[in-house]
């Protein structure tokens, strides 16, 4: 299922001003005895919380002519935001002690409006100096990882990963003046393998980490991807943990498809706070 609901920076801010102070109180008000340990055996788990993300995106569309396009530095180049506040959901579901599906779904759309002060060639259109350019991307990522713990023991696990990292991508831009004006978009369906592990340091505190990785050529798709995330998380109660984490991905994807023919080089790296319901 895509998901295509955009989140602006304005509603992400507004999340982070209620949840940061709920955090903090939480955390230094809290009664010592709802303290519980963190039990690795939950059949479903479910994290909602707000992604701080630093994104730099470069990315190039060809017309008729393959190659013919010029790389676009979306940040210079068009003026989107490099920082923003997202909504973020993440969780997994357990099948036994070994075997475990994972998901995450976040949006990081964004708009833009510049004067450009560079000449730049997408999907056929030239776009000289001066011309005041209006642009949209959407870039909604939908994560599904299985996981098969090989190692596990009384307090961590460590687990092989196996899944599909689908970005939805799509981009528009055209002229004030009513001239030029592109939109093109497609789905990218990326397989990827990894890591996956936790540690349960104490009976309050828990470390995770995963890292998954992509690199192959098939079918219309060709390129690289990475994404590492590690964090922490206060158990302050049985089924409710608050956590900090960071996470960092790179993709390099080309695409040869009749309708899509370029490529797009992103990577974020951010911040992420959320609460952790565990059932």
């Amino acid at each position: 299922m895509k998901f295509k609901q955009k989140i602006n920076s304005g509603f992400g801010q507004a999340i982070a001003n209620t949840i940061i102070p709920a955090v903090l109180v939480l955390l230094f008000a809290m009664p010592e005895a709802a303290a519980q340990p963190a039990n690795m055996d939950d059949r479903f788990s479910v994290s909602l919380g707000v992604f701080f993300a630093d994104r730099d995106t470069r990315t190039r569309l060809d017309g008729d002519i393959p190659d013919s396009g010029t790389e676009v530095d979306l940040e210079g180049t068009l003026g989107f935001d490099k920082s923003d506040t997202v909504f973020r959901i993440d969780g997994y579901y357990r099948f036994n002690e070994k075997h475990r599906v994972d998901f995450s779904a976040f949006d990081l759309s964004r708009t833009a409006s510049k004067q450009i002060d560079e000449e730049f060639i997408w999907d056929g259109e030239v776009y000289p100096v001066d011309l005041l350019v209006n642009a949209d991307i959407d870039i909604a990522v939908n994560n599904l990882p299985y996981t098969w713990s090989f190692m596990r023991r009384e307090d961590w696990y460590l687990g092989a990963t196996l899944g599909l990292y689908v970005a939805d991508i799509g981009m528009s831009i055209r002229a004030d003046s009513g001239g030029q004006f592109s939109s093109r978009g497609t789905t990218a369906p990326l397989p990827v393998l990894g890591l996956r592990g936790q540690y349960d340091f104490s009976e309050k505190w828990t470390f995770r980490g995963s890292a998954e990785f992509f690199a192959l050529d098939y079918g219309d798709y060709s390129g690289n991807l990475y994404d590492l995330y590690a964090g922490v998380d206060y158990q302050f109660s049985t089924h409710v943990a608050v956590g900090l984490g960071i996470n960092s991905v790179r993709m390099d994807v080309g695409v040869d498809k009749p309708n899509f023919n370029g490529d797009l080089n992103w990577q974020y790296t951010g911040g992420l706070l959320f609460f952790k319901f565990d059932f």
